[in-house]
């Protein structure tokens, strides 16, 4: 199974897992409450394990420089404790905190939509998505990320989300990945190797 190759829980498997399954439980997470609304330096090691990378001077912006208080006060707003199948819309429009700090986030030179989505994914795992091209490709490229998805866990009394859980539960993957992350992982690990092809083939 995908899931238990990239988390390595699968022990047959010689294969280490991918630097991927660190990234929520590195130095114990990003959104434990001590740290929750700050950006560490674990946080930005995290994200390397995602295979993206900050530029060096925004992320000293962000360890200690304005960036960094202007994203702290926005990660004050936005629930680090709920997933994302139980928040409201509102928690995740555009006209939300967390869509103001990834606009924040892509607008420092060097960072695009994918680094800023997976820091922010780092800060709030249980309600934000990690995202990247080939996720996208799947998808089919949709408008709104994040609401589509939401609309989807939710849809039938919250199918999606419950059988993303299962799945985690049958892969012996922690309770403490998420089921967007777990999502994001079934999807990345059944496109990626199309997806490097010169001309992606979609799902």
């Amino acid at each position: 199974m995908n899931l238990q190759r990239y988390f390595g829980t699968n022990l047959l498997h010689e294969a280490a897992p991918f630097t991927g399954s660190r990234f929520e439980h590195l130095a114990g997470g990003g959104d434990r409450q001590a740290v929750a609304n700050v950006v560490t330096a674990d946080d930005l090691i995290a994200v390397q394990t995602l295979s993206v990378r900050i530029p060096a001077q925004v992320a000293l912006d962000l360890l200690e420089g304005d960036l960094g208080v202007r994203l702290s006060g926005l990660l004050s707003s936005v629930p680090f404790d709920i997933d994302m199948v139980e928040a409201e819309t509102a928690d995740l429009a555009e006209e939300s905190s967390a869509h103001t700090a990834w606009r924040v986030l892509c607008d420092q030179p060097g960072v695009g939509w994918v680094t800023a989505g997976k820091l922010l994914a780092r800060k709030r795992p249980r309600l934000l998505p990690v995202y990247d091209q080939v996720v996208r490709c799947v998808l089919g490229r949709p408008k709104s990320f994040w609401l589509d998805l939401h609309g989807a866990l939710r849809t039938d009394n919250h199918a999606l989300h419950r059988e993303l859980t299962a799945l985690r539960q049958s892969a012996d993957v922690p309770a403490t990945v998420s089921a967007l992350r777990v999502c994001d992982v079934v999807l990345w690990m059944h496109h990626r190797t199309d997806h490097q092809q010169r001309s992606c083939i979609g799902a």
